[in-house]
């Protein structure tokens, strides 16, 4: 099987208003999806109709090959959208016993093998509401796990955590993917730890898919350009706007110019800048990174 889950132009509509528009979906199995793009881009959209949370304006949803009794297929997908519902009160096994005894899942030690997957063996009758964001999160992992899906959707599981937090969730779902053969399809706005994770890339901006490409493809489309700060940034843009044209882009903080073009000009863009009385305080050869490379993408500061 190619694909495990696939759309086509599957939509969202509230109204006169597009959430999701015509989103083209295709996610392969043993894979790391990241769907990216900044808060309102319809990520959270895209997920509930695949969950079957949101009933789908227009559109195919396909879930193993198939189109119909999606419910069904359903039942070998986890889905963590939003915050995961954990009881504050119960301790972190209470609140894997009720879970399973939901999913029908009444193996005691399965349930102690997920805790300590996570991380979380040692919390003893420690509640819930005491935990960590970081640590409810890994818990919320565990029960999704808990039914043994093949692929696993997560909304936004590295919002809100800090640092420390970030790292454990990440480790986690590429020991997933890697050792349990987990599909993984997570969305987030922090570009840069997705650009650590994951395989392949979806980006999305105001509802639709702009791009699709492997971490490859991406690592060959990060261009490289030069970034330059003088005493007077933006009259030093509009300077090399002249010579270079469409190859000068000013960064989301307009604080730096990007040069787009051979590092080998690097010698005559500094000639132009200086020859014009502008004194230059940055000149330095620099990679996009994933972030950088959505917001040339979408043509602005939107993460």
């Amino acid at each position: 099987m190619e694909y495990i889950i696939k759309t086509e132009n599957l939509t969202k509509r509230y109204g006169n208003q597009i959430v999701a528009d015509r989103v083209n979906l295709e996610v392969k199995k043993g894979h790391i999806y990241g769907l990216i793009g900044p808060n309102g881009a319809g990520k959270t959209t895209i997920m509930r109709m695949l969950a079957g949370l949101t009933e789908r304006t227009e559109g195919e949803i396909e879930l193993f090959g198939e189109r119909n009794n999606l419910d069904a297929y359903r039942n070998r997908i986890s889905f963590m959208i939003e915050a995961p519902y954990l009881d504050g009160g119960m301790t972190a096994e209470e609140n894997m016993t009720y879970v399973g005894l939901v999913r029908g899942v009444t193996d005691k030690k399965r349930r102690k093998e997920l805790l300590e997957f996570v991380g979380l063996s040692d919390v003893g009758k420690k509640p819930v509401d005491k935990f960590s964001l970081g640590m409810k999160q890994r818990l919320g992992i565990a029960m999704a796990l808990l039914s043994e899906p093949e692929v696993m959707v997560l909304d936004e599981p590295i919002n809100g955590l800090d640092p420390e937090g970030i790292v454990e969730i990440r480790e986690l779902l590429r020991k997933l993917c890697e050792e349990k053969g987990i599909t993984i399809l997570i969305s987030s706005h922090i570009l840069s730890e997705l650009a650590t994770l994951c395989t392949d890339f979806i980006i999305i901006n105001k509802g639709r898919i702009l791009e699709n490409l492997s971490a490859e493809e991406l690592q060959e489309k990060c261009r490289q350009y030069i970034a330059i700060q003088t005493d007077n940034t933006e009259q030093t843009a509009e300077l090399l706007k002249n010579a270079w044209g469409d190859s000068v882009r000013m960064a989301a903080s307009r604080e730096e110019i990007r040069l787009y073009v051979s590092p080998e000009e690097t010698l005559s863009v500094s000639k132009t800048i200086t020859d014009n009385g502008f004194v230059i305080t940055k000149l330095v050869t620099v990679a996009e990174d994933l972030e950088q490379y959505y917001l040339a993408k979408v043509g602005g500061n939107h993460v």
